[in-house]
């Protein structure tokens, strides 16, 4: 999006938007009567999960500009250090499924859990790791500018399909609505920068 031709109610909309989708499934969430008597840590492994959504709804908004009156450079600054931060929402939410039940984990990773959910998470969390290395060692790779979008443009494809999956499957703290609606922003704005940035043409 082009922050030249964007008029200040259309600046307005976008942003209100992008805050709406940000507060109201965390909210929602906080508000589950799925949190009653669950432990801490749970709660905190859970929240970081949903975090983790949120976050992904961000990347491409800040990859492919489409956030107006934020400079691309900052965008692009902003899309690497939300990135840390979502590597990091994903390690608090496995180390914290972890501590309150290591057996389950320990099935989800080695892809013998019997819930589909866990199978589409861990498919999730190392394409996630996946494209947060390819970018952390970019210039040490040595590929070129074209093949290193598209491996990183097809890690966050992934990414993205599988923690869909993953986030609709579970009947969990998130509301169903506020999920599914968030879900789809996340598809909707995937595929915008995916294809305004045609990283699959010469």
């Amino acid at each position: 999006m082009d922050s030249k031709n964007v008029s200040p109610t259309q600046r307005i909309l976008v942003w209100g938007v992008l805050a709406t989708a940000i507060v109201v499934p965390l909210a929602l969430s906080a508000s589950s009567p799925l949190l009653a008597w669950r432990q801490p840590i749970y709660i905190a492994a859970g929240f970081a999960g949903v975090s983790a959504m949120v976050l992904m709804l961000l990347q491409p908004l800040l990859a492919g500009v489409h956030l107006p009156g934020l400079p691309p450079r900052w965008g692009r600054s902003a899309h690497r250090l939300v990135g840390g931060i979502l590597v990091a929402t994903i390690i608090v939410h496995v180390a914290g499924l972890w501590i309150t039940s290591p057996p389950d984990v320990i099935d989800a990773l080695l892809f013998r859990s019997p819930t589909p959910f866990s199978v589409w998470g861990v498919l999730a969390m190392w394409a996630i790791f996946g494209a947060a290395g390819l970018a952390a060692f970019r210039k040490s790779l040595g590929l070129s500018p074209r093949n290193w979008r598209r491996v990183h443009t097809a890690l966050i494809t992934v990414a993205v399909a599988s923690s869909v999956f993953h986030a609709m499957l579970i009947e969990g703290t998130m509301e169903i609505i506020s999920k599914f609606g968030l879900c789809v922003l996340v598809v909707g704005a995937t595929a915008k920068t995916v294809a305004d940035r045609r990283v699959w043409k010469n």
